[in-house]
């Protein structure tokens, strides 16, 4: 193990690798709370690997991470085979939008741990694929975001399955009551972490905003790329729809642009995020499927295109840069009339955004009258009266 964490340059543990890795190795039930970018999975990786240490050849799983989303199943899977290097660790990632044939075949040539997403992780089960008799450790990672988007029937399900006599590890940003009553449910003495400061905004993080009118967002997005040339960035943006079209835009001035949302096929998602972490993407433009728990250590800027409809969802985008310690840049679009929902980020985080400005930018929209030729919408075609229809009588 030490040599593994040499190997992926980890010197010094976080504050909840260092609290939450002596308990798990006891076999405690542990109740985790901290911000993302902290080390969270080493946290419960590597009292995984090491109690897991005796490799069992075609034999069902011993440990079962349920996470929220198909790209954190894949970040953490790579984690943990960093983190095993040099051992006979078997670690199968298994979600929705790739061939359910080629996990089946990996699952019964035998696994030590399964990454999945709950409903994979059902539909496995239903299908008697994946057998969790022989489970020792199951984890809860990015609990609360889980809950968000209606995976708590299915993480119910799955624990109900799982012998009792195990241990559970559950992480979270954020614990609110449904999380709470879900541990007194299906934990046993879980001791509880807390590693969340109250100040939820990272301090080596530069938090902004623009007041800007919705019809000249994409000329400031523009603007503001070039004035800081990012060395990467993730730009949010609310819906599908509007990241489409932002993509479509930014791509006709910027070569190094793409787009991810929940509608593209798995096998495209995890290209553009492997290009994103090769360093070869440099603008990701993005919903929310990017905003939990993925690890880009590259990425120096955010830019909220939408103002977040949630305090935390600001809190966990604005995450993705910063990490570990960097230093990081946040910037907020905000529109003449979503002044109240800036006004609850900074409540959220107990710190005031800085208003930033571009010379020479114009955030307000022209009337029609006064916009550019090339600007001016087309005229209506004329209103000609359409000939009546003659009728030819037949034979």
């Amino acid at each position: 193990m030490l040599y593994a964490l040499e190997q992926v340059d980890y010197h010094m543990p976080t504050p909840i690798q260092a609290g939450m890795i002596p308990q798990a190795l006891e076999g405690t039930d542990i109740m985790g709370q901290a911000q993302t970018g902290t080390g969270k999975t080493a946290a419960f990786g590597i009292p995984i690997i090491e109690r897991l240490n005796k490799r069992r050849r075609s034999a069902p799983p011993r440990a079962l991470i349920l996470v929220p989303t198909r790209e954190l199943a894949v970040q953490v899977r790579g984690e943990l085979v960093k983190l095993a290097a040099g051992r006979q660790l078997v670690c199968i990632p298994v979600y929705g939008g790739k061939p359910i044939r080629e996990q089946i075949d990996k699952l019964r040539r035998g696994a030590d741990v399964v990454v999945g997403t709950p409903g994979r992780v059902l539909d496995h089960m239903s299908r008697r694929t994946l057998q969790l008799n022989d489970l020792e450790i199951v984890v809860l990672d990015e609990a609360d975001r889980m809950l968000d988007i209606g995976f708590r029937p299915d993480i119910e399900r799955i624990l109900r399955r799982c012998p009792r006599e195990r241990q559970t590890l559950l992480l979270s940003a954020t614990v609110p009551e449904p999380i709470q009553r879900m541990a007194r449910r299906f934990m046993v003495d879980p001791i509880t972490l807390n590693f969340s400061p109250k100040d939820l905004s990272v301090e080596t993080i530069e938090q902004s905003y623009f007041t800007v009118d919705h019809g000249r967002k994409f000329d400031l997005l523009t603007k503001l790329l070039k004035r800081d040339k990012p060395r990467q960035a993730i730009i949010f943006c609310r819906t599908k729809r509007r990241t489409d079209s932002v993509h479509r835009r930014l791509t006709k001035l910027f070569s190094s642009a793409d787009c991810i949302h929940g509608d593209m096929t798995q096998s495209a998602r995890d290209r553009v995020m492997a290009r994103f972490r090769s360093g070869k993407l440099r603008y990701l433009v993005a919903t929310d499927v990017v905003g939990r728990g993925i690890d880009v250590t590259g990425v120096s800027h955010i830019i909220n295109f939408d103002t977040p409809e949630f305090c935390d969802d600001y809190v966990h985008r604005v995450g993705r840069t910063g990490r570990m310690g960097r230093e990081g840049v946040a910037y907020t679009f905000v529109a003449p009339e979503e002044g109240p929902q800036l006004t609850r980020i900074e409540q959220r985080i107990n710190r005031e955004l800085v208003r930033d400005e571009i010379r020479g930018f114009d955030a307000k929209e022209l009337p029609l009258a006064e916009l550019p030729p090339e600007r001016q919408p087309p005229p209506p075609p004329p209103n000609r009266r359409r000939p009546p229809r003659r009728h030819r009588r037949a034979l």
